[in-house]
């Protein structure tokens, strides 16, 4: 995705001609849904009851960092605050910028401020909470697929199946004209699909497609002018990275403090990455277990399906 938003932006930069029409960015909206709905299996509801509190600490002190955060670079850069707090949210950076498109923030400075949140978050953190940590223990085989790509007897069908059934719910979204409302039912409709049919697949390489369109859709949005405008986003990406990672390390102390949760990952669980980033991460520090990927599956969902909404409400309501 990266490489695309560079690549087509350079080409705008210089010729001004880059264009990729409205459905490419619902494309990538709906694929991004299916994607992760398809992480959604049966097991992780079992597990539900279990990491309710944890997960209900998770969220809240990602809520109060995201409104924090977004006020502060609001009142203390010329970023509007639509702009100002999607560029905190922390969420996937395939999934936000699109989202951001919709809500009407300013796409590309939302880019650069979710690449700079998750380069800070899986670069610096690991590092960090590796040294804090130094207890083993135990940890569970994981049951939860999180590369859906890897099921076992998927088929052409079923991916033809699951992306008609995100289609469909996508087109729901777009006419109830809710914020994020393609992503959203996309992700919702697959979930249920999988939930209760386990049918539902979609290939890694959709994921990529999706990735592409994005960062075309995103450079396309990227002139000299929003260029030069960039310099404008290095206080707010220090407040950002400033704002989550001292919510990682207080939501962290909470949930190894009260909760009981082994330190490292009650650390790793408060990091806003991905969930098959922390499975990789986590495994190299020794501290993976199901539930970490779990809490990061349920983070990722509720902050697509429910941050946007809550930001949506509270830009309206300040201005």
């Amino acid at each position: 995705m990266v490489g695309a938003v560079i690549g087509v932006a350079l080409f705008n930069i210089f010729s001004g001609i880059a264009y990729m029409p409205s459905y490419a960015k619902y494309t990538a909206q709906m694929i991004a849904g299916a994607y992760i709905g398809c992480s959604v299996e049966k097991d992780d509801l079992k597990r539900i009851s279990k990491l309710a509190k944890p997960s209900l600490v998770l969220m809240l002190g990602m809520l109060l960092t995201n409104i924090s955060v977004g006020f502060i670079i609001y009142f203390t850069s010329p970023l509007d605050l639509i702009t100002s707090l999607m560029g905190g949210v922390p969420g996937g950076m395939s999934e936000i910028p699109i989202i951001s498109a919709d809500m009407g923030a300013d796409m590309p400075k939302v880019t650069v401020l979710q690449f700079i949140r998750m380069l800070a978050c899986i670069g610096l953190l690991p590092s960090i909470i590796s040294r804090i940590g130094h207890n083993n223990y135990e940890t569970e085989k994981s049951t939860v697929d999180i590369f859906p790509d890897k099921k076992q007897n998927a088929s052409i069908k079923k991916f033809i199946f699951t992306i008609t059934i995100a289609a469909l719910c996508s087109i729901v979204g777009k006419l109830l004209a809710i914020p994020a409302g393609i992503l959203l039912f996309s992700m919702l409709g697959t979930i249920c699909l999988n939930l209760f049919s386990n049918k539902a697949y979609i290939p890694q390489w959709t994921k990529r497609l999706a990735q592409v369109l994005s960062g075309a859709f995103i450079g396309c949005n990227i002139n000299y002018n929003s260029f030069l405008e960039m310099k404008y986003l290095i206080i707010p990406s220090l407040i950002i990275v400033t704002g989550y990672f001292l919510n990682c390390f207080a939501v962290g102390t909470i949930l190894n403090k009260i909760l009981k949760m082994p330190i490292k990952e009650s650390f790793l669980a408060a990091m806003p990455a991905g969930a098959s980033d922390m499975a990789l991460i986590s495994s190299d520090m020794g501290a993976y277990s199901t539930d970490l990927v779990v809490l990061q599956i349920v983070r990722l969902v509720i902050v697509i399906s429910i941050f946007p909404q809550v930001i949506y409400f509270i830009s309206h309501w300040f201005n």
